[in-house]
């Protein structure tokens, strides 16, 4: 970035200039790219180029477009080797618990989860808050990416952003009847997919009957107590647990998971997140060794119907409790931050 001979003062406003939108940006290629490290890294290389070429921003559009275009480019770029961003259900048929085996798969295979204060600017706007949270959720963010990679910006840009079609041609170098074609098949896409969108019922803020479902689903899971946690989840309520291709479907396998294969997670500690909209919880695994937790999984649960229809539990504790600025371990049996 040294590269550029504006004067030092226009350099350093620059930079705060930048920075306003970097929040935005991020939630825009989550939503793109489905991975939260590729997003930030994506938004990286957008200043960057932002940065190298602002010599050559003749302002004929905002800096806000300018940066948009950037982005969408850097996330085609990106998205050019064709790799889709799934969940476990939507690469296998779900597994009975006697034949549930834990199988990894490469890092690249997962849809990831996303701190929502990384992705969701600060709006005082109840309705656009609302929107942008939906458009960050894990069924929606699982059905953007059955769309090729240029549906999936039209449809973010028009939906999510509310960007005029005429915006939307100029910024991918197309028609507007290009546009709007492309926007009609991302639609046409995710309504063949509208019954997996379960969290649409999750309202924000949480309204008091969810607060007090997810305060007995704390009482129920702290306390291993599997006849509480049944009454809570719905009958065919999934389990998910990237990088493994395992998930369960049903309060029966769910809850024979946690008492055979899951049976170390007895005695957790939760820590309330907000990710990808919806509730969450970093979950704490007792060490019997040294008598602390140790951060084992980033929960994130699908309400609906007053009941959970599913809890996605992402293993990878290294990269995903930094990212919610979580630490690695609470200390004693109350389960304190260090």
């Amino acid at each position: 970035m040294s590269d550029s001979t504006a004067p030092l003062g226009e350099l350093d406003d620059l930079d705060i200039r930048l920075e306003k939108h970097r929040t935005e940006l991020t939630g825009y290629c989550y939503r793109m790219l489905g991975s939260s490290f590729e997003a930030e890294d994506a938004v990286q290389d957008t200043m960057v180029r932002a940065w190298r070429s602002y010599e050559k921003f003749e302002g004929r559009s905002s800096l806000r477009s300018w940066l948009y275009r950037i982005a969408t480019n850097v996330c085609l770029d990106m998205l050019s080797a064709g790799n889709r961003r799934a969940r476990p259900m939507d690469l296998t048929e779900s597994t009975p618990l006697a034949q549930a085996a834990l199988s990894p798969r490469p890092d690249s295979t997962w849809l990831e989860p996303m701190p929502d204060a990384r992705v969701l600017p600060t709006t005082g706007d109840p309705a656009e808050a609302a929107v942008a949270k939906e458009s960050v959720r894990l069924a929606l963010m699982a059905a953007l990416q059955q769309l090729p990679a240029k549906q999936r910006a039209v449809l973010i840009l028009r939906e999510v952003l509310a960007w005029r079609a005429s915006e939307v041609a100029e910024l991918l170098d197309t028609s507007v009847a290009s546009v709007n074609s492309a926007l009609q098949r991302a639609r046409a896409t995710l309504a063949e997919r509208a019954g997996e969108g379960a969290d649409a019922a999750v309202s924000d803020p949480l309204d008091a009957e969810q607060q007090q479902l997810l305060e007995r689903y704390v009482a129920a899971f702290e306390g291993y107590d599997m006849a509480a946690l049944t009454a809570l989840l719905h009958e065919d309520a999934v389990m998910t647990m990237p990088p493994f291709d395992l998930w369960l479907r049903g309060t029966r396998d769910i809850t024979g998971f946690m008492t055979t294969l899951g049976s170390a997670c007895a005695g957790s500690r939760l820590v309330p997140v907000a990710a990808n909209g919806l509730p969450g919880f970093a979950q704490y695994k007792p060490d019997p060794d040294t008598g602390a937790f140790t951060a084992w999984a980033v929960q994130v649960l699908e309400i609906s119907e007053g009941r959970i229809s599913g809890f996605h539990c992402f293993l990878d504790t290294k990269r995903w409790f930094p990212l919610f600025g979580l630490p690695l371990q609470l200390d004693g049996e109350a389960g304190e931050v260090e």
